[in-house]
């Protein structure tokens, strides 16, 4: 693409930068990436699945149907200046873009436009969609984009996600439920008549207390992590009416996930009973394992390595210096993606260089890792694959102020526009080999078995958000 509509797509991103806002609420990056589209020819429809802030963009017609997925939510607790190689927090910010979605979507969107050219190009008939995707971080908006069959008619699914590596993701991820278990108890003076009161929050601590023993007889891979998310006030000398606590719980597959969740659950009831509360649980969120799929991870693999990464000059390199120093070298060594095929390489980059400039080659696995992505939802119901490209130095991973700091440097933007390259040009392999494609979705039945796609997410659970 031209110099100048790769500005435009900076400029997008650096908006998105400069707007952080959480899930389903995304309306400014929301609207400006459709109105980018729009004018750029791309047919937009928003609201997507009742979402508010998802759409899909759409050119061309018929088939195959290629869909690139994009994401723009940011996090809590993040906000951070631009650039500033140690925490700053800005002071009129609560949020900030500490996991790359403002160059993600960005990314989706240079995604399409590039491959509509190549199209053009090589005189390629079929559709092209770009989804924006909201709530990632907190909401799973893809689930709920699942669940309703969004992609049902897409053939491939093309994606993407900042890192501190360029390499291919292959391998599985956790599936994951969140809940709010809210207790409610009967509020007295604690020290004149604690008799009539019941304790909302002893009800909370004794869930934990609960949750901590079911963990020696969890699977090694299960995961439940929890928060006090309303203690119930500040006074000691207030027996708690209200207590809430926000659990999350993890497995490597959907039907482990709702086990385990089951579990939670009764363990929430028997609190209740202890203390004499009654309890309210309250779903929040659910999203699916992915679904590796082989033979887009080879096809990509092929690009890959065909368009090369990104050139840095010594003017990025001292910029991303800075910031590796600020994270101990020991903890950048023990963190190697699992999949990277030669370790040993890769430990060497990292202590000799201050960013990833290589292509770190992996090796196919169905290892489950210990995270969770909305976007195995989507794996379920169509091949699906995503490249990682490096937008930031080595050190810090994801959800780090150093992260926020560097996300409208050069670096990132870079890795950005090689990401929409990389995506767009796996999407004409597909399109110019139908055989890849074909071989693609038998794979996907294979791995199934039989198994179809049901959402984790209650069907009268709507998209929604909690402060």
């Amino acid at each position: 693409m031209n110099e100048t509509l790769n500005e435009e797509l900076r400029a997008l991103a650096r908006f998105a930068w400069a707007h952080p806002e959480p899930g389903f609420r995304e309306t400014a990056c929301s609207r400006s990436q459709v109105e980018f589209l729009r004018a750029h020819g791309f047919t937009v429809t928003t609201d997507i699945a009742g979402t508010k802030t998802g759409y899909m963009a759409v050119w061309g017609e018929g088939k195959p149907v290629l869909a690139f997925l994009g994401e723009f939510d940011a996090l809590y607790g993040l906000q951070q200046a631009a650039d500033c190689p140690m925490e700053s927090p800005l002071p009129d910010q609560n949020m900030g873009q500490g996991c790359g979605h403002h160059l993600l979507g960005v990314g989706a969107i240079a995604a399409g436009l590039r491959l509509r050219e190549l199209m053009q190009e090589h005189g390629l008939t079929g559709q092209i969609r770009i989804y924006g995707c909201p709530a990632e971080e907190s909401g799973s908006g893809k689930a709920y984009m699942a669940r309703d069959g969004v992609f049902d008619d897409c053939d491939a699914a093309i994606t993407w996600h900042p890192s501190n590596f360029h390499m291919i993701a292959t391998g599985s991820s956790q599936s994951c439920i969140q809940c709010y278990f809210r207790f409610h108890g009967i509020a007295s003076h604690a020290a004149s008549a604690p008799h009539l009161g019941r304790s909302a929050l002893d009800a909370v601590e004794l869930m934990n207390v609960g949750v901590n023993y079911l963990r020696e007889h969890m699977e090694d891979s299960d995961r439940v992590h929890y928060a006090i998310s309303n203690p119930g006030g500040m006074s000691p000398n207030v027996v708690q009416s209200f207590a809430e606590s926000r659990y999350l719980v993890r497995s490597t597959t959907n039907p482990k996930c709702q086990k385990l969740y089951e579990r939670v659950k009764d363990i929430a009831r028997g609190a209740a009973l202890m203390t004499g509360t009654t309890l309210d649980i309250i779903f929040d969120e659910g999203l699916s394992n992915t679904i590796p799929n082989f033979t887009l991870e080879s096809v990509m693999d092929q690009v890959f390595k065909e368009t090369g990464v990104p050139v840095y000059t010594e003017e990025e390199r001292a910029y991303a210096r800075q910031f590796k120093d600020t994270f101990p070298l020991e903890g950048q060594l023990s963190d190697l993606p699992d999949a990277a095929s030669d370790k040993a390489r890769l430990r060497e980059s990292i202590r000799t260089s201050e960013l990833c400039d290589y292509y770190v080659e992996t090796t196919h696995s169905d290892r489950c890792e210990m995270g969770s992505t909305d976007v195995g939802d989507v794996s379920w119901v169509v091949p699906t694959v995503t490249a990682n490209l490096s937008c930031f130095s080595y050190g810090a991973g994801a959800h780090s102020w150093q992260w926020v700091a560097q996300g409208k440097s050069s670096i990132a933007m870079k890795g950005m526009l090689c990401a929409g390259e990389i995506m767009a040009k796996t999407g004409l392999r597909l399109l110019t080999s139908p055989d890849l494609l074909a071989k693609a979705k038998e794979e996907l039945a294979s791995r199934l078995d039989g198994e179809t796609y049901v959402s984790l997410i209650p069907p009268e659970v709507q998209p929604h958000y909690y402060d």
